[in-house]
This record gives C-alpha cells, sequence and structure tokens, in this order.
C-alpha cells in the first residue's frame, strides 16, 4: 500500500453483538433529500449545500453554553490543568485535528490539549466501529490521564457512544469538569455533565451519515472554542497570532508581515527586530510599538505573564 493510504474498510460486525437503534435526530430520514438517488449530479450537490446552511445558525444557538465551557477551559488551562477530547469515529478524529493545530498556531504546550480517539491512532486511517461501544475502555484511559481540575469534553454525534459516556463518567468521579457537544439536543447523558452542547442540525442528507451537517458543526464548535480560549489566554494581539512558532519559510515570512502590519514598519526593520528578538515575536513585537531595546521588552513580557498588551500598558505607564 502507498504511503499514506487508506485501504477500504470492510465492515464485518460480530454475529453475537447486539443491535442498537439509535434515537438520535441524525438518524432520522430528511424529507428534504427524499429521492436523493434519482437526482442529477448538481441537485444533489445542491440539497446538500442547503442543507450545510443550517449549521452555522445552530452552532449560533449554543453560544452561551460555548462560552461556558470557554470559561472553563481557561481557568484550568491558567492552573496548571489540561483540556481532554474524548470521541470516536468523525467526532473523535476532529477531536484529535483541533488539538494538533494548537501547537503551531499558538505555540500552546503540547499537553495543554490532550485528544483521545476511541481504537487509538490506527482509528483517525481505519474505522474501528466497534470501539465506540467500549464504555470501559473509555473509563479506563479517562482514569489513567485526567486529573482533578482538568476539563474533559466529550464528543458524539449522537449523544449516546459509550466510550464517550464512559470517559466522562470517569472524569466527573475524579473530580475534572465535563462537558458533552452532540449534534442530538435530546441527549438524555445532558443531565450528567456540567456543560451540555447540543447542536440542532437535525437529520442527514443522508440518514445517519454524521460526518456531514453533524461533524461540520462540531468542526464550527471547536475552531470556536479553541480559539477563543487562545485569545483569552493572551496568545493573540488584536486578531493577530503573535505566539505562532516559525517552523518554515511562510510562517517566517508571516511574522514578518503581522510586525510590519501592526506597527507599520517597514520590512528591513521588522526584519531586524526579529532577528534581535532571536526570533521572538512576542518580543520583537514589544520593542517596536514601544520603541524600547528588546531587553526590556522581554523583561516587561515576562512581568505580564507573557501578554503583550500587559506588556505595553506596563511599558507605558
Amino acid at each position: 500500500m502507498t504511503a499514506g493510504a487508506v485501504e477500504p474498510h470492510e465492515a464485518t460486525p460480530p454475529a453475537d453483538r447486539p443491535a442498537i437503534r439509535v434515537g438520535a435526530p441524525t438518524e432520522r430520514r430528511n424529507p428534504l433529500s427524499a429521492d436523493l438517488d434519482l437526482m442529477s449530479t448538481r441537485d444533489v450537490l445542491a440539497v446538500i449545500n442547503e442543507a450545510d446552511r443550517r449549521v452555522p445558525t445552530a452552532v449560533a444557538a449554543v453560544g452561551d453554553e460555548l462560552a461556558a465551557t470557554v470559561d472553563l477551559a481557561v481557568t484550568a488551562l491558567r492552573g496548571g490543568r489540561r483540556v481532554h477530547y474524548f470521541g470516536a469515529g468523525t467526532s473523535g478524529r476532529l477531536g484529535v485535528l483541533d488539538a494538533a493545530e494548537l501547537a503551531p498556531t499558538f505555540n500552546s504546550p503540547r499537553d495543554w490539549f490532550c485528544a483521545h480517539l476511541a481504537g487509538g491512532p490506527d482509528a483517525m486511517w481505519r474505522a474501528v466501529e466497534d470501539a465506540e461501544d467500549d464504555d470501559a475502555r473509555g473509563a479506563a484511559e479517562a482514569g489513567d490521564c485526567v486529573r482533578p481540575g482538568d476539563v474533559v469534553v466529550g464528543l458524539t454525534a449522537s449523544g449516546r457512544t459509550p466510550y464517550v459516556l464512559g470517559a466522562l463518567a470517569a472524569s466527573r468521579a475524579i473530580g475534572a469538569s465535563t462537558v458533552l457537544l452532540c449534534a442530538n439536543p435530546e441527549a438524555p447523558a445532558a443531565r450528567a455533565v456540567d456543560v451540555f452542547i447540543g447542536v440542532d442540525t437535525g437529520p442527514e442528507v443522508v440518514a445517519g451519515s454524521t460526518r456531514m451537517k453533524a461533524g461540520t458543526a462540531q468542526k464550527l464548535v471547536l475552531n470556536g472554542f479553541s480559539t477563543a480560549v487562545m485569545v483569552r489566554l493572551g496568545r493573540v494581539y488584536s486578531n493577530l497570532m503573535v505566539d505562532m512558532v516559525a517552523t518554515n519559510a511562510k510562517l517566517r515570512g508571516r511574522m514578518i508581515s503581522i510586525l510590519v502590519e501592526s506597527t507599520g514598519c517597514t520590512e528591513e526593520v521588522a526584519t531586524r527586530a526579529l532577528d534581535e528578538a532571536d526570533g521572538d515575536l512576542k518580543t520583537a513585537l514589544v520593542s517596536l510599538v514601544s520603541g524600547v531595546a528588546v531587553t526590556t521588552a522581554r523583561a516587561a513580557l515576562a512581568r505580564s505573564a507573557d501578554q503583550v498588551r500587559g506588556a505595553l500598558a506596563l511599558l507605558a505607564s
């Protein structure tokens, strides 16, 4: 098999496994996509696009719950705790994706956000469908790594995935704050967590295919959640990612652009300031904005919990 390729998944569930009929909205048939298989290609795509339009509105409706989750996470991270994602299938993969992108974007410590995927790393590439039914595995994984004061976010489209609910129950018993993010506003598990985010995306275009609207909603919620956490923790100045790590030429160029855009200096001045700051974007930025030497800017940041606006206020006082 070519490196990076994914082999087709052949679902062969054991005959002795019980069948469970899920009553979540995502399992119901969508009347707007009836006879989908009789439509033209263009009409199929139009139906999907029209259904997707519902997602941002559904996400906006859970803004208060999402804000509460952000505040929980900020408090936890400031206190030396961590945020955990527990999920299966598409939901779990989206958690892995979100956690993986935070370090290069915001230079966040790699242990701040921990993603746990039912079925382990192999499940990123190959569906391990029965792994989601293992509530004991979810509880055991939570018991191994979750600590009191952590925030644990369960990701499941239906709101009933045993692996996720097992992890949430164990985490709550440990003393962590628990959050359930799903596409089922009526999920019974809502009563068993500290914050419930039930995004009402409705039936999927293809019944039960939760990689569609439900997955899109979870991606939007996770984007908003983790980005807002980083903003509250001072890893953004204005709308610029000033805590980024320049691991390639594009990102090094972005650092120069950020300095030019935020200070109005020339590219030459920005490059020189960044060199003098040993590549530390925040230090170069504070130095250019305040007009102080790099050493003074670095000291001000140290006294301001590495917050750009705090350091600038300190230097202006």
